[in-house]
């Protein structure tokens, strides 16, 4: 909580539960599994490895065999796409991510995304940090299928999933596509869509934030967005 700058009332509505809800977890108290779920997934932690430590029982019990994969865990689940890590080796870092704004016409969004390999669930995992909303950010596994030039970043929360289908990392370690999600409009929440990128990154310093047409990256980011469309990597069918 004080890594990512959350009071207990804004954990407990980035997790949709009750702040006394989020104050009996701090205080030792027992919670709902899919609470303490909840509250990992807006937190970056581990679900099975906390649970594990809060019951005392071995984590790793909890999950199924096939999670366990083969050589050591360095084998995705076949539904994951059955990928090695020596496969997939060059997808693990951090991305600079860029997308249009949902609300603000003009604006891209622009954050980082760290991919990491998990040996307790064999695949790739991948954490938003650096979000200027930092409780919407997400955290969740890559699939990558053996006969598809894309891969898709999924993560999932009490039934609602996001979705981002990107093509693989290219050469210049950059992967681009769409994203689909939930965004609140007003009082309702409707389904989005836009054009997303991921390029590979070491220096984050100034190109993160909302990024206007007065920053000195906003023409770049822009271009990359456009490629993204014209180059063929997504396209959004018009009725």
């Amino acid at each position: 909580m004080i890594e990512k700058k959350l009071t207990q009332a804004e954990l407990a509505d980035a997790s949709d539960c009750h702040e006394k809800t989020i104050q009996n977890l701090l205080g030792g108290r027992s919670v709902r599994d899919q609470t303490l779920f909840d509250v990992c997934m807006v937190l970056g932690l581990d679900f099975d490895k906390l649970k594990g430590a809060w019951t005392g029982a071995n984590a790793s019990v909890a999950a199924p065999p096939e999670l366990h994969g083969e050589n050591g865990g360095v084998v995705a689940p076949l539904y994951m796409g059955a990928y090695t890590r020596g496969a997939v080796d060059h997808y693990i870092g951090s991305y600079l991510t860029l997308r249009s704004s949902f609300s603000r016409p003009g604006c891209i969004v622009a954050y980082r995304t760290d991919v990491t390999w998990d040996p307790d669930w064999p695949s790739l995992l991948f954490q938003e940090r650096d979000r200027l909303d930092a409780p919407y950010s997400h955290r969740g596994r890559l699939y990558v299928p053996a006969s598809s030039m894309f891969i898709h970043l999924v993560s999932l929360t009490k039934g609602a999933m996001r979705m981002i289908v990107v093509s693989q990392v290219d050469r210049f370690g950059e992967m681009r596509g769409i994203i689909t999600t939930i965004h609140k409009h007003g009082a309702v929440l409707v389904p989005v869509a836009t054009p997303i990128v991921y390029a590979k990154c070491e220096e984050f310093d100034g190109n993160l934030g909302d990024i206007t047409s007065a920053h000195p990256h906003y023409a770049r980011y822009k271009k990359m967005l456009e490629d993204t469309m014209g180059d063929g990597y997504a396209k959004l069918i018009e009725p």
